[in-house]
């Protein structure tokens, strides 16, 4: 297969999910099954064929990067800057072969999941065509080579994110809390929009190549590197609004609304991973202020959300703020320069958060049979106060949740220990570079709040006794088409598949796959630390942290394993051995528990200020309108309105009078010399000689 064919392969890989969109929307009713078998096969094959062009991308192009781009509109010559086309095109490289395989892996596990899941739902052919949009949108993003597909792929994103989410729109609480994703992403849209066009405005051109190329011949917005680190920013801030950043990150747990499989899907690689690839295809361009904007952004998020999912009750809440926080690593591993090792943990998270929220709807589902047989519909079937003992009775799911608990936590074996090993001597190096402690410091806290509120998911849940005993008789494992992408997400949650060195992952195909880009922007514009380095070493600074990262590799593993330790020993000691009592402790602490468990009070902030604010101006607005607008307009109608009349009362007194007087007059003298018309010529006669004589006498 030639570079060609292998690009051709990837188009259609992106366009098959569409394919099956549009089959199933116009005539899912005439469908076997409402066509929920052939949008999983379409997936299937996306995902067969995803495969295929990762081995052969990596193994017979390692090096290459396929593209090609075409002339979508010519404006010709355009006064004051030249021939303006705009073109757009796809790539293919390793990190869109990779990213490609993380999409169609989960979308197509969620599509075969939904089988089961969404079994009887009134909208179900619907539910997988926009599921198949979702992925063709998410695929989009992922081979675009230019600013403007990758946009409108953004937008498509969020749309069909909208959908989904408000698949029950009957629920007020799920149609609200699409709008409320729609509207939120939208905000950071925006800024995404800005840095774009001031890109575009400068380099003439969408794709990345041109900008790049730009950039790295000296070539600066503006001329200034100051404008540059404000336009990957304002880029940054579209990646904010996707990947559920503070402080935008409140649209995300409020999605939980959506099906089981929906919140699998958009929490684990697709939607809010397109934040996080955005800046990986981004990376070269960053600033170096722009890029510990990024670290900080991410590490203020990994903290927010881990503290937060301590106190959540509702088993999608916990998974939810665990993805805003697990997000935060990425980011704080792309910020630092740890490239390589936040896309890792974007591809480890993929599966093992895929697999949680997987394994949540399996227990959902669960709880929902039991409760409909016993005919409660008050208990809320997602509040872990609610479960308990589910271990004898759902063993596959509980291993498996078990597995990728082990995983999100950082225990050795797993991929997730590998990822997170790496994005925290990242951290820690660049602490060392840099004297940014605070970093590290919140990657360590959050990895120990993270192995502590796992656990205590896995325990509630699975460990002790059901809340109520009877109820446990009807509660039975998932079906097969439910455990079996369970059990294959787990596999691959295992170290082997990404490094045979179970305590590094420097080592194996990913790294080797995917070095960290150079920077092309100026080197005032590099860390400051980083390039000092790597001037005393003559070395580059993505060389440099490579190095830092692996002398400091050693006491990371060792930190990172005490601290999770340490986070499932205190979640045993509370909620398994009752060593500890939780009660007391929130007691103890009750105003900062209230404050977590109230979510830092986002949502009540953002309604006071922003949402409060936003109804003020549309309020005021609407006065303006109807007071001076509405106004200006009646007022205007009521002059117009008297001067017609008065118009109309000297129309028909003035000059209809002037008319009507003319011909009052002329009537009148025809009446009087109506008189002489005799039609007698002796008359005539007469009147013409009386005439004569009187002229005379007139000018005698």
């Amino acid at each position: 297969m030639n570079q060609g064919d292998l690009l051709l392969l990837t188009i259609a890989v992106w366009l098959l999910p569409l394919v099956g969109f549009v089959l199933l929307v116009f005539f899912n009713k005439r469908l076997p099954r409402q066509g929920d078998i052939i949008e999983t096969g379409i997936l299937g094959l996306g995902l067969a064929a995803s495969l295929v062009i990762l081995f052969a991308k990596l193994f017979s192009f390692p090096d290459a990067v396929i593209s090609t781009s075409f002339t979508w509109v010519d404006f010709g010559n355009v006064p004051g800057v030249g021939h303006l086309p705009i073109k757009l095109g796809f790539m293919l490289d390793n990190l869109a072969a990779m990213m490609m395989v993380v999409v169609t892996v989960v979308s197509f596990l969620v599509h075969l999941f939904s089988i089961g899941y969404m079994k009887d739902d009134v909208r179900y052919g619907r539910y997988f065509a926009f599921l198949g949009l979702f992925t063709f949108s998410m695929l989009g993003i992922v081979i675009s080579n230019n600013f403007f597909l990758t946009y409108v792929s953004w937008e498509l994103v969020g749309l069909s994110s909208y959908l989904l989410i408000g698949h029950w729109y009957e629920k007020r609480s799920a149609s609200n809390a699409g709008k409320k994703a729609f509207l939120v992403t939208r905000v950071g849209d925006i800024g995404m929009f800005i840095g774009i066009l001031i890109l575009y405005v400068n380099f003439h051109s969408f794709l990345f190549d041109d900008i790049f190329g730009a950039i790295a011949a000296g070539k600066l917005p503006y001329g200034s590197g100051g404008w540059l680190t404000a336009a990957g920013i304002l880029v940054f801030i579209g990646a904010i609004g996707k990947s559920a950043q503070f402080p935008l990150h409140v649209w995300l747990p409020d999605a939980m609304e959506g099906p089981t499989p929906v919140s699998a899907l958009i929490h684990a690689a697709t939607m809010v991973a397109a934040g996080v690839y955005l800046v990986a295809r981004l990376f070269a361009m960053f600033t170096a202020d722009a890029l510990l904007v990024i670290a900080y952004i991410g590490a203020v998020t990994a903290f927010i959300a881990a503290t937060i999912a301590v106190a959540q009750n509702d088993i999608k809440k916990v998974l939810a703020y665990s993805t805003i926080s697990q997000l935060g690593y990425m980011m704080l591993g792309l910020g630092v320069g740890a490239y390589t090792a936040g896309f890792f943990h974007l591809m480890t998270h993929a599966w093992f958060k895929a697999g949680l929220f997987l394994g949540s709807g399996s227990v959902i589902h669960a709880m929902q049979h039991a409760l409909r047989h016993a005919g409660d519909h008050e208990t809320d079937p997602q509040d872990i106060r609610n479960m308990g003992g589910l271990k004898k009775k759902m063993p596959l799911t509980y291993w498996t949740f078990v597995m990728f608990t082990l995983t999100i936590s950082g225990v050795p074996l797993t991929s997730g220990f590998l990822s997170k090993d790496e994005v925290l001597a990242g951290s820690l190096a660049f602490g060392s570079l840099s004297g940014h402690w605070l970093l590290p410091l919140i990657g360590f806290g959050v990895a120990g709040l993270t192995a502590f509120y796992m656990f205590r998911l896995v325990i509630l849940t699975f460990h002790g006794d059901h809340r109520v005993p009877h109820r446990l008789e009807h509660i039975h494992e998932s079906p097969r088409v439910m455990t079996l992408p369970l059990v294959i997400l787990a596999v691959i949650s295992l170290f082997f598949f990404y490094s045979w060195n179970p305590f590094g992952a420097s080592s194996g195909w990913v790294y080797r796959a995917l070095p960290p880009p150079q920077s092309i922007v100026p080197v005032s514009q590099q860390p400051a630390s980083l390039v000092a380095a790597g001037a005393e070493e003559h070395v580059a600074p993505s060389v440099v942290m490579a190095e830092t990262m692996h002398r400091v590799h050693g006491t990371t593993m060792l930190l990172s394993l005490l601290v999770a330790g340490l986070g499932i020993l205190v979640a045993f000691l509370a909620y398994q051995w009752r060593k500890l009592n939780p009660e007391s402790v929130k007691q103890k602490i009750g105003p900062v528990y209230t404050f977590i468990l109230n979510k830092w009070y986002f949502d009540e902030l953002y309604q006071a200020t922003f949402v409060a604010g936003t109804l003020k101006l549309a309020n005021l607005f609407k006065w303006f309108d109807l007071t001076v607008i509405d106004g200006v307009v009646n007022g205007t109608a009521s002059i117009t309105r008297l001067f017609s009349w008065f118009s109309g009362r000297f129309d028909n007194i003035v000059v209809d009078g002037m008319v009507n007087g003319a011909g009052y007059v002329t009537g009148f003298f025809g009446l009087v010399f109506k008189k002489t018309q005799t039609g007698k010529v002796q008359t005539y006669l007469v009147f013409a000689v009386l005439g004569v004589v009187i002229l005379f006498f007139v000018f005698r």
